[in-house]
């Protein structure tokens, strides 16, 4: 089957938009989930690590429930028990008004949520690991200058553990702009539902999934680039594990 560039510059079904135009709009979406969900999986991420490294055994154990509950349960499963189960266990008004936001942003909101807490999980043991990894002493140490605990964390053991887990978080931000296209099932036109949209009003399948597939091996290629480059930036001399 020949490869046909021309279909690119055909007009869609949607109005004034060519079949590239739709799948640009389908990157947008992509990459408007992918960094919302990643505020929300790095916030919630750092919490739940710090939380599993405290010398307290409730809030541990609370991380480690969450981690366990998010990492073990499927994002497709957890997506549809967001979308179609949530608002049904909730109070009628509560699930009626949630359930009053149509497409593009009632779908959006509820994969922005399910995809950040999907990956917070990830992320929290990478803060996790990263904490644990630091010297023992570096804590004692900012206690013995009169820190608080949460002092300790803010300016000593969370910034030197940022800088060895940017390796395994570029991972996890790949990760999730990737797991973007789950979203589609709940309806978010992102860039693999355009792909599959423009494959089913044109039938050029090579076409719409090959062009897809450029889109996110190019924004994955650069994403690493750019992460790579941050690292080098904060590279701590003599911090065992960076800077290669």
């Amino acid at each position: 089957m020949s490869f046909n560039f021309d279909i690119y510059v055909q007009p869609s079904p949607e109005p004034g938009i060519t079949y590239l135009g739709l799948l640009l709009s389908g990157l947008e979406w992509t990459l408007a989930l992918a960094l919302s969900a990643w505020c929300i999986a790095l916030v919630m991420g750092t919490l739940v690590g710090v939380a599993r490294t405290l010398p307290h055994r409730l809030p541990a154990r609370l991380g480690n429930a969450y981690v366990e509950l998010f990492r073990n349960i499927p994002l497709l499963v957890q997506l549809f028990l967001l979308y179609f189960v949530l608002p049904e266990l909730l109070p009628v008004k509560v699930g009626d008004w949630i359930k009053s936001f149509g497409a593009p942003w009632g779908p959006f909101v509820i994969a922005m949520i399910g995809l950040g807490l999907y990956t917070s999980a990830r992320v929290g043991e990478q803060v996790r690991a990263g904490i644990d990894s630091l010297a023992k002493g570096q804590r004692n140490a900012a206690l013995a200058m009169g820190m608080t605990l949460p002092q300790a964390y803010r300016y000593v053991l969370l910034p030197m553990a940022a800088r060895r887990i940017i390796p395994p978080l570029t991972s996890e931000f790949m990760a999730i702009f990737k797991n973007s296209s789950v979203a589609l099932t709940i309806g978010v036109m992102e860039l693999t539902a355009q792909a599959q949209q423009m494959n089913e009003f044109t039938f050029r399948t090579y076409e719409a999934f090959g062009a897809a597939t450029l889109i996110y091996v190019l924004v994955a290629l650069l994403v690493n680039r750019l992460m790579a480059r941050v690292e080098r930036l904060s590279y701590v001399p003599g911090l065992t594990g960076q800077g290669r």
